[in-house]
């Protein structure tokens, strides 16, 4: 077990240990502000993780089709894109596309003014819950709404759905409808915004799943050529949006905790990094193979959440009903997996062996 956190832990305390030091020398040697700091760190690390299970069980579900070393890249290089993309470039970029600031005014902003900064941040939520939300509900409407599959946990709803996957683009049609049954709610420019950002994060899984295409019909081609081929850049590309979809709502969640960017970026990437090591633990244990509803539980999930990220443009849903949710439906999913397991064993034991 300590092989799969290790990293995280070293990451863990390396996170902590800048945390004190930033802490102390803001507060001007502030004990118990520097304590306080150190708090919210932890708390956020610990949201981060817990609402991302589902996260690190859909990676895994992509990862496992990857060979070692991609696996590796994205536990490293897909990390610093976690850290320094989503936690810390992308706030900077919405603060400096909103005010008409340069990236070194945002900064300075975020650091001298963190509750304007804030303001900024979250007054940008409409296209990010419409680009976070479109994205991640075609994820997990495109495991389901697939005509090969054979394996379903919520049958009387899922096989209906594999039926349907046989009229091309059913999915993206199903979006494009809640997205605008949405965006009548709002008012006209948030509308106009959120169909936009919408629209945006649909062409942006198209897109993605374009690259990953191509990418697999070269592999293909070089492997009927008898070259040796161990690329997994589609799939490394695709981990890395979904992974920023998923932080979307944790990052502009985590303005409820702190304003301050520093605290909420070391808070956030201590999470971010034990998402991954959960994933390489998930694959490498074959967990996936073993609890065989585990990932309908999280695409339930993930539907779930694009679902409640749309739908938070127009109603405000506190991250912890989101997070109850997943968790929920992820529960839900293994328990059922585990009951089947036991079912099919004591059939298997039941069963009269041949003399």
């Amino acid at each position: 077990m300590f092989h799969y956190y290790r990293a995280s832990l070293i990451f863990t305390l390396i996170c902590l240990g800048l945390g004190v030091w930033y802490g102390w020398s803001s507060t001007d040697g502030n004990l118990g502000a520097t304590a306080g700091m150190l708090w919210i760190i932890l708390v956020l690390s610990v949201l981060e993780i817990s609402l991302s299970f589902d996260n690190a069980v859909v990676n895994a579900t992509v990862l496992k089709g990857m060979d070692r070393v991609w696996q590796q890249r994205f536990l490293t290089w897909g990390m610093a894109i976690a850290v320094f993309g989503m936690r810390i470039v992308f706030p900077l970029a919405i603060v400096a596309i909103a005010a008409g600031l340069g990236p070194i005014e945002a900064l300075q902003l975020s650091l001298n003014d963190p509750a304007k900064y804030e303001s900024i941040v979250s007054s940008a939520h409409v296209g990010i819950a419409g680009f976070g939300g479109a994205f991640l509900a075609m994820v997990g409407l495109k495991f389901f709404f697939d005509s090969e599959k054979d394996v379903h946990w919520i049958g009387i709803i899922e096989e209906r759905l594999t039926k349907i996957s046989s009229v091309q683009a059913a999915e993206i049609a199903l979006l494009l409808l809640m997205i605008w049954g949405i965006s009548t709610l709002l008012p006209d420019d948030e509308a106009l915004t959120f169909v936009i950002a919408g629209v945006l994060g649909l062409v942006t899984f198209i897109a993605v799943e374009a690259v990953g295409t191509i990418l697999e019909m070269r592999e293909e081609a070089k492997k009927a050529a008898g070259v040796l081929v161990r690329s997994g850049l589609g799939g490394f590309l695709y981990l890395n949006v979904l992974d920023a979809s998923f932080s979307f709502d944790g990052v502009i969640g985590a303005f409820a905790l702190s304003n301050n960017m520093i605290v909420i970026a070391l808070g956030l990437s201590i999470g971010a990094m034990f998402v991954r090591s959960m994933t390489i633990h998930l694959v490498e244990k074959g967990t996936l193979a073993q609890y065989r509803f585990l990932e309908h539980g999280a695409f339930w999930a993930i539907i779930a959440l694009g679902g409640i990220m749309l739908a938070s443009a127009r109603f405000h849903i506190p991250e912890t009903v989101t997070g109850l949710i997943g968790a929920t439906l992820i529960g839900l999913s293994l328990w059922w997996s585990m009951r089947q397991n036991r079912q099919e064993a004591q059939i298997r034991n039941e069963a009269p062996t041949a003399d």
